[in-house]
């Protein structure tokens, strides 16, 4: 009878080995012996799909931010509603893979999906009628602030340890200790409170751009 046969080495394999590694160890975990041991095969089969590490960490960060939807910015919601819809899924799929941040947060370089990201804010933005200048800024804003968002909770933070907070030096901080357990409210809720603050004053912006035109 003959051995069945392994499954072909591919791109998609590749990516989604080192990306479980990613998730699971970190950036540093990911390593061509590595991975070639996750996938079975020998360390140089991978260079006829990734020339180097960076580039399997590049397409690993690509596939992330496929994940975002850009429905939204095409399907007739107000600029305002796209943007706040799009920056939930951003986070979403950004809190689901916090260790690629970093690499994300070079920008999208040559990745595709991180162009066709890019290329969906600044277009619906110039469409709704901000200056393209405007329509920039605005695209740099909202990856700043979701991708700060991603990078840790401000809530997991803070020890559940009450005598880490001593009244006489903490004298604001006696219910600190409480904060970790109610990490995902707290975090959501200031995701929220955020991105609510930061839409209202694109909204004054707009009126003024559009009353001084």
């Amino acid at each position: 009878m003959a051995r069945p046969r392994k499954p072909l080495l591919s791109t998609d394999r590749i990516v989604e080995a080192a990306g479980a590694l990613v998730d699971a160890e970190g950036l540093a975990a990911v390593s061509t012996r590595r991975l070639a041991a996750e996938l079975g095969v020998s360390g140089p089969s991978l260079y006829n799909h990734f020339r180097t590490k960076d580039e399997i960490l590049e397409a690993v960060a690509d596939s992330v931010s496929g994940q975002v939807d850009l429905s939204m910015f095409q399907d007739g919601r107000d600029w305002r509603t796209a943007l706040h819809d799009w920056a939930v899924s951003y986070r979403a799929a950004l809190r689901d893979h916090p260790n690629i941040v970093p690499v994300l947060a070079r920008g999208p370089g040559r990745r595709p999906a991180g162009l066709r990201l890019a290329d969906a804010v600044y277009g619906a933005m110039v469409a709704a009628g901000w200056p393209p200048a405007q329509a920039t800024s605005i695209g740099a804003l909202m990856r700043y602030f979701v991708m700060g968002s991603a990078l840790g909770s401000f809530a997991g933070g803070f020890v559940d340890d009450a005598s880490a907070y001593d009244p006489a030096d903490y004298p604001h901080l006696q219910q600190a200790h409480l904060l970790a357990e109610q990490q995902e409210k707290i975090d959501e809720r200031a995701f929220e409170t955020g991105l609510t603050a930061l839409l209202d004053g694109l909204a004054l912006q707009y009126e003024q751009v559009h009353r001084t035109a």
